[in-house]
């Protein structure tokens, strides 16, 4: 009796998991046909697939094996979550220019659990706007004309001629990320590596240690406020004595460690030299610092920094959330999936882009930037959610790029080995050695 009954128990429990899979693998929805595709295994769907590591610059396997077999659109299972993955341009720029109307913008548990970002997804459409406000006082234009290039220049400058006086060999990813976070967490906390016993970049891993370090610097601030706001944490303090002011102290914590955290993770990849070097011949000092009609009639430099950041995709996916049913090519989208754009198949995409593979700058020649992002070009996002920070992360690398090849020479040393998974990574480094530009063979 009792072996008949474990049988039946056996059976039953292979029959509920046997549709189980079988409901999970060919989802149905009554309002209309979904997107094509697969879902994988029940609750880890595709996510392995997804973020297996690939040595190429060009499209995820992931991807581009799903675009052969289902298109442009297709469903699948990422992170535990129902995904519509994109890789339509015009799709793209649709769902971004829609943002707070059908989509919403959306962030994985795993995001927000690493960083502790609880309120991140719901955050409404007004106070999305007014943080972006207090973000521009900072690291808008008219900031970083007035007040931030003259520091940016000076530590950046510095910086190079300390590795190229001790002909430091450097991993030039893991330098450059250091130095560009240095120079970003001065203009929003103040903060100096050299004044300070806490290596700010070391714990950022670490939220709690960051949290209490930007706790303590909120605090005293309040305390005692500047009557001339200088950095982001200044503005926030404003913010929070306003009344009725849709800040919280909590909120204005999470957007300097979001904005660190997004300092963190930036990097940037390129060399060259005849237009820097007339840069120095048109000045009446030769060491003088960069100015901002410098900076903008660098127009090779910021077409490099474009092609950089079209090659090495820095932000492989972007997710939103749908807020009710949309119709696409005929199929459904419901209302709570998730919809992931994937700008690298824009980016690398040989009918949009001539030798999408090839580092090529003057393929931006006479094709002016929106302010607000291109169909083509997503680096930066578009729409609302348009990166605030985009301006800042261009003038950054034109002054390093300026330095670099004005007065540096450089040489290999090893690594410069690429794997994408799907964001792209060098897991041996990229090492050279910085010399003095009269130094050495480039």
């Amino acid at each position: 009796m009792f072996f008949t009954n474990f049988l039946c128990a056996v059976t039953l429990l292979l029959v509920w998991l046997i549709q189980w899979n079988h409901k999970w693998r060919n989802p149905r929805y009554n309002n209309g046909e979904l997107p094509p595709g697969s879902m994988g295994l029940p609750l880890i769907g595709e996510t392995i697939e997804f973020m297996a590591p690939t040595s190429s610059i060009d499209m995820h396997p992931f991807i581009k094996i799903r675009m052969q077999r289902y298109g442009m659109v297709f469903k699948t299972s990422l992170f535990g979550l129902q995904v519509v993955v994109s890789t339509d341009p015009e799709l793209n720029y649709f769902v971004l220019r829609q943002e707070g109307k059908i989509f919403k913008s959306f962030y994985p548990k795993t995001f927000i659990e690493l960083f502790g970002l609880e309120d991140i997804n719901d955050l409404n459409d007004a106070k999305s706007r007014y943080l972006k406000s207090i973000i521009l006082k900072v690291l808008g234009p008219e900031n970083l004309k007035e007040k931030i290039l003259y520091d940016m220049d000076e530590e950046i400058h510095k910086r190079l001629c300390l590795w190229s006086a001790n002909e430091s060999i450097i991993d030039l990813k893991d330098s450059i990320s250091t130095l560009f976070f240095d120079v970003i967490a001065k203009s929003l906390i103040s903060y100096d590596p050299s004044t300070t016993t806490i290596d700010l970049m070391r714990y950022l891993k670490g939220r709690k240690v960051v949290m209490n370090l930007l706790k303590t610097l909120l605090s005293e601030k309040m305390s005692s406020p500047r009557k001339e706001s200088k950095d982001c944490l200044d503005l926030l303090v404003d913010e929070l004595g306003k009344e009725n002011s849709m800040l919280t102290e909590k909120s204005a914590l999470n957007l300097i460690f979001v904005l660190l955290i997004a300092s963190f993770v930036s990097t940037s990849r390129t060399s060259f030299s005849d237009e820097h070097e007339a840069v120095l011949r048109n000045r009446d000092e030769p060491d003088s610092q960069i100015t901002w009609e410098e900076y903008k009639s660098m127009s090779y430099t910021q077409q490099v920094i474009k092609e950089a950041g079209r090659l090495a995709n820095i932000v492989p996916a972007n997710f939103r959330r749908t807020t009710k049913d949309f119709a696409i090519n005929g199929y459904i989208i419901p209302k709570d999936w998730i919809i992931m754009i994937y700008p690298p198949a824009t980016h690398l995409n040989p009918q949009i882009h001539e030798d999408p593979l090839t580092f090529n700058p003057s393929r931006w020649k006479g094709k002016p930037e929106s302010n607000c992002g291109e169909k083509n070009y997503l680096v930066f996002g578009g729409g609302m959610r348009y990166c605030v920070g985009a301006e800042f992360s261009k003038l950054e690398m034109a002054i390093f790029l300026h330095y670099f090849v004005t007065k540096c020479r450089w040489k290999d040393v090893k690594g410069g080995n690429i794997v994408r998974s799907p964001d792209l990574e060098f897991p041996d480094g990229y090492h050279i050695q910085v010399m003095p530009k009269n130094v050495g063979v480039l």
